[in-house]
């Protein structure tokens, strides 16, 4: 790698996509899915309570200019309980976890969760990395979403990911052309199968939403988009990419990540999910 990504700023930029990308929303979809966030300084916290799923109730944005201190901490679980969430997750890098997390963790009743892989490079070294749109599968081609595509593309990425709900479709609809995002797809004839966005934050850009529906895998859609993002990055003057997807455990194989390996990623470090949940109620200061 040729330059290393600041853990700070990659933290930072990763939390913002997910904050954009649902408070960015309009207000009847904001109200129907009773989204809500947080600033804590550079530091970012996101509720969605009527997302079963509780993968928006999230944290983030962790950093030398915002550590996650106990007072911090604290502010952020108030924030999930006042939300009405069941569930939420502080992200947090561990080269930033304060000398003292293990006893807020254990104050604030903050339990382990699943592991992500957080990733990195700058564009240059992307740029060099293997074609993805070259070696494209027959039949299909990549290029960028407009807007008269949006509710196809959101539905493509939110039913991949198991968000089933209309108005969860109406939120990521709802991006397509906001100012900082590119959303890129893979078409069949007139069909959407893959999508993929990219989220400018500054020099850093972050790869988000990375899906395909089943009958489209194994044809090179995700390493085509990543190849067009990379460019879109280096259009819009980024100097960094980052990426996060799930760390690979004993005996298992994350697709997602080999795709990143392969397209000039590095990995920059394992990050645990540090998980609240509101049936423990509200901790002893």
């Amino acid at each position: 790698m040729k330059t290393t990504v600041p853990v700070g700023l990659a933290e930072q930029t990763e939390m913002a996509a997910y904050t954009d990308f649902a408070t960015g929303a309009p207000a009847p979809v904001r109200e129907e899915l009773g989204i809500g966030s947080l600033h804590v300084g550079p530091a970012l916290a996101l509720a969605i309570r009527e997302d079963p799923s509780r993968f928006f109730n999230r944290a983030g944005g962790f950093g030398p200019d915002q550590p996650a201190t106990a007072d911090v901490s604290t502010r952020v679980c108030d924030f999930f309980r006042e939300q009405g969430v069941p569930q939420g997750s502080l992200m947090i890098a561990p080269p930033l976890l304060p000398s003292d997390w293990p006893s807020t963790a254990a104050r604030l009743r903050l339990t382990e969760g699943s592991r992500f892989a957080k990733l990195g490079c700058d564009v240059e070294t992307a740029l060099s990395a293997t074609d993805g749109v070259a070696a494209l599968g027959p039949g299909l081609r990549v290029g960028m979403v407009e807007p008269h595509q949006a509710r196809e593309w959101a539905t493509v990425m939110m039913t991949t990911f198991g968000f089933t709900a209309p108005a969860m479709a109406d939120m990521a609809a709802a991006c397509v052309g906001r100012p900082n995002w590119r959303q890129y797809a893979a078409w069949e004839g007139e069909r959407i199968i893959a999508v993929g966005s990219l989220f400018v934050n500054g020099e850093c850009a972050d790869m988000f939403g990375g899906a395909t529906l089943p009958e489209g895998r194994g044809r090179g859609a995700q390493s085509a988009l990543l190849t067009a993002r990379v460019r879109a990055a280096r259009a819009a003057g980024c100097r960094w990419l980052v990426a996060e997807t799930g760390a690979e455990g004993p005996g298992e194989h994350n697709t997602s990540l080999h795709n990143m390996l392969r397209a000039g990623f590095e990995p920059l470090y394992e990050r645990v999910t540090w998980l609240w949940r509101a049936q423990q109620g509200r901790s002893n200061a």
